[in-house]
């Protein structure tokens, strides 16, 4: 039997004992953060839960970080495996959940030390499926903390929930904010797809199975903006994921008859995220210093979004995705500046 890490009140984890929350945590190059974030897991004042973490083919010491802790600490298990993406590292991790509510924290962020247990009670309390919480970001360059400012709070049916969660603003589709109840994935065979913003592909699917969905107006979850972050360096491939992303959303409420339903709803999540690919066109542009294609690329971003959001759609046209955003061509822009 190895030796661990006392931690007084701590329910000792056995193949014979069920924990009560499995937290999942995908694990890529980020030897600076893990350790700061485990940490923040293991200081929860909840006790009963596990943590699978998934190495998704580290390139940095982050492997021998999580070995570290795997010997000292008996509730953490450490999955190893080739590089396949964030969503196939949850998705591994998933497979080897025992708990009943799943959380996913990702490994550059950390969480407060009431996250786990007021989510949990939240949850327990109110019959609901999925807890929510609010966050800070937290800018990594100068340590600045920016509290997350459109909120709400109370306990939401079925319908109210999917409806906030498609204006992504009181609810988002982040998936790390949030405690589910394991069987809202596993009863309906419920992943993640690899892509980026996979949150949004999968965030509706999984409301979709739910009666009750409870709101903190508390944040109990910190976001570290890196500069190498999703959001923090923008290109085309992550743009059409974007609106990949749009099409998911409209093919599910399509094929469960909820289109009409949350109609309005989704054309809000529409525009918001047509605004947002504008931003990101033209941020790529910026970083990449070429504007050719800039108007060309947001136009396209425009047409692809009022085909989404049209009365009339062909659900197996809109499977057939193809590229919406082009990348920059610099060998073609001319230098102004000799």
């Amino acid at each position: 039997m190895r030796e661990t890490l006392p931690w007084k009140g701590r329910t000792s984890l056995t193949e014979s004992h069920t924990p009560k929350i499995s937290v999942v945590m995908p694990v890529y190059n980020v030897e600076k953060y893990v350790g700061k974030c485990l940490m923040s897991l293991e200081e929860q004042t909840f006790r009963d839960f596990e943590i699978i973490a998934v190495n998704d083919g580290s390139k940095d010491s982050s492997l021998d970080i999580l070995r570290h802790f795997e010997v000292n600490y008996d509730n953490i298990e450490v999955i190893d495996q080739k590089n396949a993406g964030m969503s196939q590292a949850r998705n591994a991790g998933m497979k080897q959940a025992r708990g009943k509510y799943l959380s996913f924290v990702d490994s550059d962020d950390y969480v407060a030390p009431t996250f786990l247990e007021e989510l949990y009670a939240a949850c327990e309390e109110n019959g609901a499926e999925i807890a929510c919480c609010y966050y800070y970001y937290r800018f990594i360059e100068n340590n600045f903390l920016f509290e997350y400012p459109f909120r709400c709070k109370g306990v939401f049916s079925s319908a109210k929930a999917m409806n906030k969660l498609l204006r992504d603003v009181q609810i988002q589709s982040l998936v790390w904010n949030k405690l589910y109840r394991r069987s809202l994935f596993t009863d309906y065979g419920i992943t993640f797809p690899s892509m980026c913003f996979e949150d949004m592909a999968t965030a509706h699917k999984v409301f979709a199975h739910v009666n009750r969905v409870v709101v903190l107006d508390r944040p109990l979850y910190y976001y570290n903006q890196r500069p190498t972050s999703t959001l923090g360096t923008i290109n085309a491939n992550k743009i059409n994921d974007f609106i990949r992303a749009i099409a998911m959303v409209r093919i599910s409420l399509e094929k469960n008859g909820l289109y009409k339903k949350y109609k309005r709803s989704y054309q809000a999540l529409v525009r918001k995220t047509c605004n947002c690919c504008y931003l990101y066109v033209l941020k790529m542009h910026g970083e990449k210093k070429c504007m050719r294609g800039c108007m060309k690329n947001m136009g396209r971003v425009s047409k692809a979004m009022r085909y989404y959001s049209a009365d009339k759609i062909n659900s197996a046209a809109l499977r057939d995705f193809s590229e919406v955003v082009a990348s920059p061509d610099k060998e073609l822009e001319k230098n102004y500046s000799v």
